[in-house]
């Protein structure tokens, strides 16, 4: 079998087979070239101006090399098992939507979602199923969706998958950080396939020793979060762009279906033509809106504001409320508190040392392994609620812990009254 061979500034050299070219060469897949792995994370950190088609092609490469850790250790991998798991790895970001996973947060269809269409139908799904056989296509999907029965499930979603390590170093190299140092070779080295000592199914693991490597992941993780991916800018920007797509969704002149079709420059360039739009006006001179407000989860009541990141519909009205009572145009103040999301969901099979298996949980491990609880104070720390405004703004910090901390229905209460939220 004959390779090609990829020059990367992170992995060095990625080879790629015969199967993976064809698939790579793609419109779908090419299309990744043109949608950045960190969306609007450039405005902040020049370099991050990578793309899902590097990461894809990275996590690919992390895929070969942990499989061949894996079959050299004759765990009964198979090679159709094999074959199958790296177009999986090469394919999980497939249905990615222009800026990264802004548009998720406003209620567009799930990437992953979107990616079942595009591996079970079109080229790529012609050619897997010539290649793999029929159900190849669906099998790939499952693994992608983590819906798999099979026991390498967890290298393409799960606690410790492969995605992970890759982006988190991706992207730190890219941004110019160095908050990212994963040790992915530790990581790939530890990893293993045991018996799920609660199902006795076969699953990927970790071995024991590989528990400190297993910490760097979740440190890197925590420091990318709020450095990066939820940095006060980077988060202002994605708050307005938010809001540029939800508009011209609201008014037609975009279609939810066709969001996954566009490119990031495509996309801005059609709704450029549609008509003026000062939001579009702003995010491509980098005039970002300010903080008006900001307070940490750490410091918040428990669940407070969570309805800003699960109801869009009510947030826009409470955004149009307020900047209605502050003097500002409706789009020139924005709510913002990133999705709710774990800092490291762990469900781990660990291959302990004098050759018993545990589950390292969410309840961790008593008196020795403390991730899940310093997992959750990461994320609290990490995740801002944020008021941007048009304009410099200075808001009463009780007044904005008020709307924070209401009810969905007493705001909707409010707001059908005209009822001043600042009040």
């Amino acid at each position: 079998m004959s390779f090609e061979i990829i020059r990367d500034p992170l992995w060095d050299t990625i080879r790629v087979d015969p199967l993976s070219l064809r698939l790579v060469d793609t419109a779908a897949f090419q299309r990744l070239r043109y949608v950045r792995q960190l969306g609007l994370a450039f405005l902040v950190y020049p370099g991050a101006t990578h793309t899902r088609f590097e990461h894809a092609l990275g996590t690919y490469h992390l895929a070969r090399r942990a499989l061949s850790l894996l079959t050299e250790r004759d765990l009964g991998v198979t090679r159709e098992e094999c074959t199958v798991l790296q177009a999986a790895a090469l394919l999980h970001d497939i249905g990615h939507y222009p800026f990264s996973h802004a548009l998720e947060e406003i209620g567009a269809l799930h990437h992953e979602e979107v990616g079942r269409t595009l591996i079970t139908s079109g080229d790529i799904a012609s050619i897997l199923r010539e290649s793999l056989g029929a159900d190849a296509p669906e099998r790939i999907t499952a693994l992608v969706r983590g819906e798999s029965t099979s026991a390498l499930q967890g290298l393409i979603s799960g606690s410790l998958d492969l995605d992970k390590i890759e982006y988190l170093r991706r992207d730190a190299h890219m941004c110019g950080v160095s908050y990212g140092a994963i040790d992915a070779d530790r990581l790939l080295h530890a990893l293993t396939i045991v018996s799920d000592p609660d199902s006795g199914t076969r699953r990927i693991g970790v071995l024991e020793k590989g528990l400190s490597a297993l910490e760097s992941l979740l440190f890197a993780k925590y420091q990318m979060y709020r450095n990066v991916y939820w940095h006060h800018a980077v988060r202002s920007a994605t708050a307005m762009y938010k809001r540029l797509v939800a508009d011209a969704l609201a008014v037609g002149a975009l279609g939810a279906e066709s969001l996954a079709s566009f490119t990031d420059e495509g996309l801005l360039a059609h709704l450029a033509r549609e008509e003026r739009r000062p939001l579009l006006e702003a995010l491509q001179r980098r005039q970002l809106y300010k903080r008006a407000f900001e307070s940490p989860a750490a410091e918040l009541p428990e669940n407070a504001g969570e309805w800003m990141a699960d109801d869009r519909a009510l947030t826009v009205r409470v955004e149009n409320a307020l900047a209605r009572e502050l003097g500002l145009a409706e789009g020139e103040l924005l709510l913002d508190y990133p999705e709710k999301t774990q800092m490291l969901g762990l469900d781990i099979p660990v291959l302990r040392r004098d050759g018993s298996v545990r589950r390292l949980t969410a309840e961790g491990w008593a008196g020795s392994v403390n991730l899940p609880r310093l997992s959750e104070e990461f994320y609290r720390s990490a995740r801002w609620l944020r008021v941007f405004t048009a304009r410099r703004l200075t808001l009463d910090r009780n007044a904005i812990l008020e709307l924070a901390t209401a009810t969905p229905a007493s705001l909707v209460a409010r707001l059908d009254a005209g009822t001043a939220l600042l009040a």
